[in-house]
């Protein structure tokens, strides 16, 4: 049976600045190895953590590129951002269907 979501997560860049961050979200029902996953930075979101704010995010969505696998009940975003470092949190959002 055909599924789908979406959501917002926070990416963990941890506490000094680094140039990879990720996510593994669990307990997608619905989601397993055929589903098409998107992930991205929104402008003008601000971390739920109060440390990286919209002008982060406009950065982000400019100079990090998300990748997206699925699996079993789960979601993995990483991000690699390109000639930029990151530290602390930031918003990501993610929507995903299952055939």
């Amino acid at each position: 049976m055909p599924a789908s979501g979406r959501g917002v997560a926070d990416i963990f860049f941890g506490g000094s600045p680094t140039d990879k961050g990720g996510i593994n979200i669990s307990g997608v029902t619905g989601v397993d190895s055929t589903t098409h996953a998107e992930a991205w930075f929104q402008h003008g979101d601000t971390s739920a953590h109060g440390d990286n704010g919209p002008d982060e995010h406009e950065e982000a969505a400019a100079l990090c590129p998300l990748y997206v696998q699925c699996s079993l009940n789960t979601i993995n975003i990483s991000a690699e951002p390109i000639a930029a470092l990151f530290s602390g949190f930031l918003q990501v959002h993610y929507n995903w269907s299952t055939p």
